[in-house]
């Protein structure tokens, strides 16, 4: 019997089992070499051969092209608010972004220490209830980048598909918790990152997929340790990588190999989620806090009449082994983040919990 519990937290967040019982073995003896992954030489022929299947896996995942670089970076997505804009917006310049909620808040405040951002589109007066789309956003004239997060963990919502960017701008992406939850064409973007600890991996990496062309193109001298140039050239090894997060995370990529790709990593997502929003819909007691054309996939958030019912329904989920469910303390209710390594059958755990507190307290 299992002594796992459902983990629904939005991340660090739940990882595949069988990724996990690999990793026992390699923290003890990686591939038979005696040593475990800890413990070898970043720069050792054990290390490069993990740096070379994780990029070949990531590009296999999401049919990466070769104009693109793969980067394994630290400071996670809080860092990359800053790196993007120091490399590739000039004093002069602008940028647009695209205001979804408190992590592009924080993009926007960070990219303003370098040049113009114009806010293109904002949901901030409905809450970030919604993603703003098609005539709901108003470009600058001639921007470098358009920005936008792709899924807000704290509201629940999510982009559908990525907005197109005016003529002569690139696409730059905070993909932090939805990155390879479905299908991507990568060709359409320039830059896109992510924190492994939603989807990917562990806490402490974090990936950075970018345009070769790009990386000719920094606008100024920074320190060496934010130039993404540097990184590129040097394997993401110019100092000590993480490199336990980076075998994790080509392990998780070939979990989703393993089990059909993209696509059906996200026919799986759809089918979780459409089983959680339905059970919201259906009742009278939980209600939704997303507009329902920008409802995330990967985080779905809801509210009970009180206060009071939330911390209840919290804290006796919290004992029947359904963990995680607290919303963002700066909104308050309840979130499930439904990442891809949690399984379908914890869905329906939630559901019925969902069902017997309502019939108690409602």
């Amino acid at each position: 019997m299992s002594d796992r519990i459902f983990n629904f937290s939005p991340g660090p967040a739940v990882l595949p089992e069988e990724v996990l019982r690999e990793a026992q073995e390699a923290l003890w003896n990686l591939d038979g070499s005696g040593i475990g992954v800890l413990e070898h030489s970043h720069r050792g022929p054990a290390i490069d051969e993990i740096f070379a299947s994780t990029q070949a896996a990531c590009r296999a995942l999401a049919g990466i092209p070769d104009a693109y670089r793969i980067l394994f970076l630290q400071g996670g997505a809080s860092t990359q608010f800053a790196m993007l804009p120091a490399n590739f917006l000039p004093d002069d310049g602008t940028a647009d972004y695209l205001c979804t909620g408190s992590w592009s808040k924080k993009a926007i405040a960070e990219a303003s220490r370098f040049g113009a951002v114009h806010v293109a589109a904002s949901s901030e007066e409905s809450n970030f209830s919604f993603v703003p789309r098609g005539d709901e956003v108003r470009y600058s004239t001639r921007p470098v980048y358009v920005h936008f997060t792709s899924n807000n963990t704290i509201f629940g919502t999510q982009y559908g598909e990525e907005p197109a960017a005016p003529e002569g701008a690139w696409l730059g992406c905070d993909a932090s918790s939805d990155l390879f939850s479905r299908p991507l064409d990568v060709t359409r973007y320039g830059l896109i990152y992510a924190g492994a600890q939603k989807n990917l991996g562990p806490a402490g990496v974090t990936l950075v997929i970018v345009r070769e062309d790009l990386l000719e193109r920094a606008v100024r001298e920074l320190p060496t340790m934010l130039r993404y140039r540097i990184h590129a050239e040097k394997d993401s090894r110019y100092n000590t990588p993480p490199v336990f997060g980076v075998y994790l995370m080509g392990r998780v990529f070939r979990w989703l190999l393993e089990r059909g790709g993209l696509e059906a990593v996200a026919a799986a997502n759809e089918a979780k989620a459409r089983r959680v929003y339905d059970a919201i819909d259906a009742s009278s007691f939980f209600r939704g806090t997303a507009r329902p054309d920008s409802r995330s996939l990967m985080n779905v958030t809801f509210r009970a009449p009180s206060e009071d019912l939330e911390a209840a329904f919290v804290a006796e989920a919290a004992k029947q082994g359904l963990s995680g469910l607290k919303g963002h303390r700066s909104v308050g209710g309840m979130r499930a983040s439904l990442y891809n390594a949690l399984p379908p059958v914890a869905c329906e755990a939630l559901v019925q919990f969902m069902k017997d507190f309502e019939q108690r307290e409602g």
